[in-house]
């Protein structure tokens, strides 16, 4: 190790704020396609994809280009909302225009917690209710109103510490039918994600994200998708309500959004998100949401999505990794939506261990918030076959010496 990277390292545990006592400190030079280099050189396939932000992987052409022309025309202008602005009004279209009627209004924030964020005031501003629940398991954000909205028990370990948080929340079971009956006409909305991903990859039983979709309707609350971490191509369709059928009132975006920049949404129809604009006027205000560089960059991303038929090809490409690891005996399970997988242990003292394998062998996974049993593989959708047989072989060798 370099004198200079020693003192960066120093430098990265002395004023960089830490959220765990032990981060990984591995140096990143560049990253290119499915991978990222230290200064040494050495190369790490990476299958978290910045939690499915990196969907259309590292440095990719079109996405820095369109950076780069953005911001020499202009960056920063005024807030949010009152001037018009090419990114933006390119990129709400184009959504609007691949989402399911009648999500047609897009309110541009600057990451998944601010979505939801907004999407909790939208719901309580429209129905004039307080309650408000969500699925055990369940991750939304870090900030104090998406942090309430955390399923409990096991969330309590994260926000416990925090509270008092919001009033009016409970959870339920995700996929326990019986459990619906507690969505209420006091009840303003209902969020959930349509795979659970920090419970460990957790896709909805038959039925039940359309039996959730009528119990909102019958009670009058609304029916809320965080797809911030499935939207964008992720599970083998655009967004997972076209995978499984189900369209939300409002839906929260961010992660891929961006395309390596960051940007969320909530997204409504129209007799839902004006009411943001009265009784209060400013009913949601943001500085930097919909940044034009940062739109710039998410609509190049989609647009590389499509142009390239990325999305047709998740379901091969996560399927294949499903083949060449579920035979392992290391393996207990595997859960998958699309691209999106975890891989069942069984302990969470293995789950640690194979971190320090992958970590020797040149491979960057993580675990998930509520499943510390298994890891996770969510590269970019841009990877190869042969790069999926190639990283698959190193896991499996890994796998070898638990």
């Amino acid at each position: 190790m370099s004198t200079m990277n020693t003192i960066l390292r120093k430098q990265f545990l002395a004023h960089v704020a830490q959220t765990s006592p032990s981060p990984m400190l591995v140096e990143v030079a560049r990253a290119e396609g499915s991978f990222f280099y230290t200064p040494e050189g050495k190369r790490y396939y990476d299958l978290v994809a910045g939690v499915s932000v990196s969907n259309v992987g590292h440095a990719n052409p079109a996405v820095v280009q369109a950076v780069q022309e953005q911001a020499a025309r202009y960056m920063h202008v005024m807030v949010y909302g009152e001037l018009v602005e090419t990114p933006q009004v390119s990129y709400a279209s184009k959504l609007a225009s691949l989402l399911p009627a009648p999500l047609e209004s897009v309110y541009f924030v600057n990451s998944g917690a601010e979505a939801v964020e907004g999407a909790l005031k939208l719901a309580k501003r429209f129905t004039r209710r307080t309650g408000m629940i969500s699925m055990r398991r369940a991750y939304h954000g870090s900030t104090h109103g998406s942090m309430s909205m955390m399923g409990a028990p096991e969330g309590e370990e994260w926000k416990g510490a925090f509270r008092p948080l919001l009033p009016d929340v409970e959870a339920i079971e995700f996929n326990d039918f019986a459990q619906l009956e507690r969505i209420t006409r006091h009840t303003a909305c209902v969020l959930t994600e349509p795979v659970q991903g920090e419970a460990g990859v957790r896709p909805p039983h038959p039925g039940y994200l359309e039996a959730l979709r009528r119990r909102c309707d019958e009670v009058g609350a609304l029916f809320i998708f965080d797809e911030i971490q499935t939207g964008l191509g992720r599970t083998g369709e655009l967004f997972a309500m076209q995978k499984y059928g189900v369209v939300p009132d409002i839906v929260c975006l961010a992660k891929a959004l961006g395309g390596g920049m960051p940007l969320g949404a909530f997204i409504a129809r129209h007799e839902v998100m004006d009411t943001l604009q009265h009784d209060p006027v400013l009913g949601h205000i943001t500085t930097f949401g919909g940044h034009p560089v940062c739109c710039a960059a998410g609509l190049a991303a989609l647009n590389y999505l499509l142009d390239h038929d990325l999305v047709r090809q998740v379901e091969t490409k996560g399927a294949l990794y499903e083949s060449l690891l579920d035979d392992h005996p290391a393996v207990r399970e595997i859960r998958r939506s699309g691209l999106l997988l975890a891989v069942e242990l069984g302990s969470s003292e293995r789950l640690y261990r194979i971190m320090e394998l992958f970590k020797e062998a040149g491979i960057l996974s993580d675990w998930f918030l509520f499943c510390d049993t298994a890891f996770r593989i969510s590269p970019p959708l841009t990877i190869s076959v042969e790069e999926v047989r190639e990283s698959a072989a190193l896991v499996r060798e890994c796998l070898d010496r638990l």
